[in-house]
């Protein structure tokens, strides 16, 4: 049996910005339409406290408000939250962006999957009987992401599963480190962590082709390399995973670098950090000089991040 939650409104046709309002909170919190006045939400953990709120602010107007529980032993009304037809509107959006991509615009195709990505979310938010439109949305939005990552570094490695074996820092001292030259958000982080937290004398190499990586370099993040991605895991968090690095503003960090580099949940600084470190890579010729600039911006982000947990505590 479905429990059902039915707000019954009556605003003053007066207030037209009211109205507006109370139908835009309604949408937001994804309620049905039964008829003219008449809201329905299936009875799910936040829906009553969104119709509550709703209720009080249009008494506040002077207005009537009911907010009623019912049950029904069909599915007569689950028809009435069908998204299918939304998320086929944001995959046609989607595909538009895959066509148009190139190397030339990746990085502003990427700042509008993430705008994409975060309606995805907001739909899904609201999508209380699933079907399998969200999972056909989700997979298209991956396929998009991942074309993305490949077009800023078409060398961008591909992930496969095994086990990770703990290892000890200080059994990798005064090593040569190699990787793929003009770095993006995975190969920075990674050049960072290692320097910052593993081999602080490391020389890094920058490569024009995996092929070239010296048979004494620790390679990351390409096929082949010592570390790179594994499972769901960026190269950077193949290496915290590896080294036991587990600080909770290092776990942030990698939130970050995993969200940049292969898309999934947007952190709040997603954006600023992506849009600086693209200044700098645009700006910056010298591979060495760029990793020097971005470290600035991750000691800053892990200084930031350990303040919060800080505070917090």
């Amino acid at each position: 049996m479905n429990v059902w939650l039915l707000l019954v409104l009556g605003l003053p046709t007066a207030n037209s910005t009211e109205r507006m309002r109370a139908w835009r909170a309604l949408k937001a919190c994804g309620a049905a339409v039964l008829r003219d006045g008449v809201y329905l939400l299936p009875e799910r953990v936040g829906g009553r406290e969104a119709l509550e709120a709703i209720e009080q602010e249009v008494l506040a107007l002077n207005g009537t408000a009911y907010l009623l529980t019912i049950s029904e032993p069909g599915e007569r009304f689950v028809p009435l939250f069908d998204r299918s037809e939304e998320y086929a509107r944001l995959r046609a959006d989607i595909a538009n962006c895959l066509r148009e991509l190139t190397d030339e615009n990746a990085l502003q195709t990427a700042r509008q999957v993430r705008k994409l990505r975060k309606a995805f979310a907001q739909l899904a938010a609201i999508d209380f009987f699933p079907s399998e439109s969200r999972q056909l949305t989700d997979s298209a939005l991956q396929a998009l992401e991942t074309a993305i990552s490949r077009a800023l570094a078409p060398d961008e490695p591909s992930s496969h599963e095994e086990t990770i074996t703990p290892l000890a820092p200080e059994d990798f001292q005064g090593r040569r480190w190699a990787t793929r030259k003009r770095p993006w958000v995975d190969r920075l982080a990674s050049a960072w962590l290692i320097r910052r937290f593993i081999d602080p004398a490391a020389q890094i190499l920058w490569l024009d082709s995996p092929h070239d990586c010296p048979a004494d370099a620790l390679g990351f993040d390409f096929d082949g390399a010592t570390f790179s991605h594994v499972g769901q895991r960026v190269t950077f968090e193949t290496l915290l995973a590896s080294f036991q690095l587990e600080s909770p503003a290092l776990k942030r960090t990698a939130a970050l670098v995993h969200y940049l580099d292969i898309g999934g949940s947007q952190p709040a600084e997603a954006s600023g950090i992506e849009r600086v470190l693209a200044g700098l890579r645009e700006s910056i010729g010298d591979d060495d000089r760029l990793l020097q600039a971005a470290s600035g911006i991750f000691d800053g982000l892990l200084t930031a991040f350990a303040t919060d947990e800080k505070n917090h505590d």
